[in-house]
Formats: C-alpha cells, sequence, structure tokens
C-alpha cells in the first residue's frame, strides 16, 4: 500500500511527510509537535487546498519506511520527486518549527534536520536564520 502512496505524493504531502518524520525520529512523537503539524496544516497557505483526512495516509509512509533499512533514503527521493524547489526552505522552515515545539532538540532530530539541509541544498546561511527564527518562536 505504502508504494501506491508514494506515487500520488503532491507538494503538500511531502511538506507533511518531512513534519511527521522530524517528530517521528526520535520515536516519540510529543504532544506539541503533533499540534504544531495541524496547527501548519490548518494556517498556512501552502496547506490550502491540502486535504486533512491525508495525514493518517502520509503518516503510515513515513512510519513503512523507517522500518526499512533505506527508508530515510526512499523518503528523501520521494520529497525531493515531489516537492519544487521553491519550497525547500518552507520544508525546512515546518521541520525546525516542529522539532523545536516541544522546546528541546535531541540528537536524532538534529542529525535528520542536518540531513534535510544537506538533501534539500539549504543554504547554511539560509539554514541559520530559519533556526533562528524556529528558536525565537518557540522559546517559553
Amino acid at each position: 500500500m505504502a508504494q501506491d502512496t508514494t506515487h500520488s505524493f503532491s507538494a503538500q504531502d511531502a511538506l507533511v511527510a518531512l513534519m511527521i518524520a522530524v517528530s517521528a525520529s526520535d520515536e516519540n512523537m510529543r504532544t506539541p509537535e503533533l499540534i504544531k503539524i495541524q496547527s501548519a496544516v490548518n494556517n498556512l497557505p501552502v496547506f490550502g487546498s491540502f486535504d486533512i483526512d491525508r495525514i493518517t495516509p502520509i503518516s503510515q509512509t513515513v512510519f513503512d519506511l523507517f522500518e526499512q533499512e533505506d527508508g530515510l533514503d526512499a523518503l528523501f527521493g520521494l520529497i525531493r520527486e515531489s516537492l519544487p524547489e521553491r519550497l525547500f526552505e518552507t520544508a525546512y522552515a515546518l521541520a525546525c518549527d516542529v522539532a523545536a515545539a516541544d522546546g528541546a532538540l535531541d540528537e536524532a532530530e538534529l542529525r535528520l534536520l542536518e540531513e534535510i539541509r544537506y538533501e534539500l541544498n539549504i543554504d547554511r546561511l539560509h539554514a541559520a536564520a530559519i533556526e533562528r527564527g524556529a528558536r525565537a518562536r518557540h522559546l517559553t
């Protein structure tokens, strides 16, 4: 079933998949992270035409990929295939927001953010600005 889902990924699906991957990267999807994903999907213009019911099958695809040996590479291939380059920085910003949502970044999240920067070819200076913004938004 995951194969059928992957072939029909939209740009919005790819953004959601990346957010879910960041949340699941430490094997503990915390409530603030899930709320951040829901809030992004409900409020950001990029998700204006997104069907909220897609979140469950997208999540299952991510979980299925994470169980495979080369699942992360497959996920990034899927994201690059589905996401236009103009949304790469948006994807990284959403990933940073989800990672920062619970107030702590663990090693798994940091490694995944680093991999996202690399895979989406995010300029280091732009990445630093995006990370700084996420940090500022999530201070208590």
